[in-house]
């Protein structure tokens, strides 16, 4: 199981509409957090391997909206 967190940037007036966006992608989201800071959501993801974070982190970077995305794979 990996545990992986995207940190997604997203434009002005884009964040409610894109929080249920992100949340309705199937395939191992687990939270999606407003946060405040440099970035504008924090997404946990829990999947099978990498080529899974990866297929879930293009899904939200092509949303409509997204500004830009980090993905980070959890080492515990």
């Amino acid at each position: 199981m990996v545990i992986a967190y995207v940190m997604v940037k997203a434009a002005t007036g884009e964040v409610d509409r894109l929080k249920s966006e992100m949340s309705e992608i199937d395939g191992g989201i687990e939270s999606v957090s407003v946060v405040a800071g440099d970035v504008d959501y924090i997404v946990k993801v829990k999947v099978g391997g990498p080529s899974d974070v990866k297929s879930i982190a293009t899904s939200i970077h092509e949303l409509r909206g997204i500004e830009d995305t980090q993905t980070y794979i959890a080492m515990e």
